[in-house]
């Protein structure tokens, strides 16, 4: 069992701004309810460009609610372009932090916020680049790289605790391995 701490606890018993937005301007979403988190960020953006309003739906665990309830929080009044430089260690620091194995909850929110300022701004969200390398949860190796070198990954494990890639068969965890030593090794 994981411990979590007093706000992470009051985030996913308290959510702020739970529930679908009707006359939302901009819409993103993450994850799959097949692996068994999934997010759906609600933006009201002023014509400024400020989020004025923010709310979710969430499918997950305590970490995933927290996270999603911090990010609403996090972007109210904040500027799309501020927003857009929002990370997952934001939303995770926002919480007093998260078990490393929950981290994948963080970086769900920061992917569902650029999805809907990339839609709000019209610009069109492709297929994910790169190649597959974790079938079960659809992770890229450039999600693989991006994730390592903005976290500081040392591990396979640390890749699954923040994007799930090798949590599920386990058959594309030697590739993680490569990815993350040739990163290692350039460093």
């Amino acid at each position: 069992m994981w411990e979590y701490n007093d706000k992470v606890k009051d985030h996913f018993l308290n959510p702020r701004n739970a529930g679908e937005m009707k006359d939302a301007d901009a819409v993103g979403e993450t994850g799959s309810l097949s692996c068994g988190d999934a997010l759906k960020l609600f933006l009201k953006i002023n014509k400024s460009g400020r989020i004025v309003d923010a709310s979710f739906m969430t499918f997950g665990c305590a970490s995933a609610v927290a996270s999603s309830s911090a990010l609403t929080e996090i972007v109210k009044g904040m500027t799309l372009d501020d927003a857009e430089k929002l990370t997952n260690d934001d939303i995770a620091d926002y919480l007093g932090g998260l078990p490393k194995e929950k981290m994948h909850c963080s970086v769900m929110g920061q992917d569902a916020l650029r999805k809907a300022i990339r839609s709000y701004k019209g610009i069109e969200i492709l297929a994910k680049p790169g190649n597959t390398i974790c079938e079960c949860f659809g992770v890229t190796d450039l999600e693989i790289i991006e994730t390592v070198k903005q976290n500081n990954l040392k591990s396979a494990e640390d890749v699954t605790f923040y994007v799930k890639a090798g949590g599920g068969c386990g058959k594309c965890v030697e590739k993680i391995e490569e990815i993350v030593e040739s990163i290692l090794a350039q460093a």
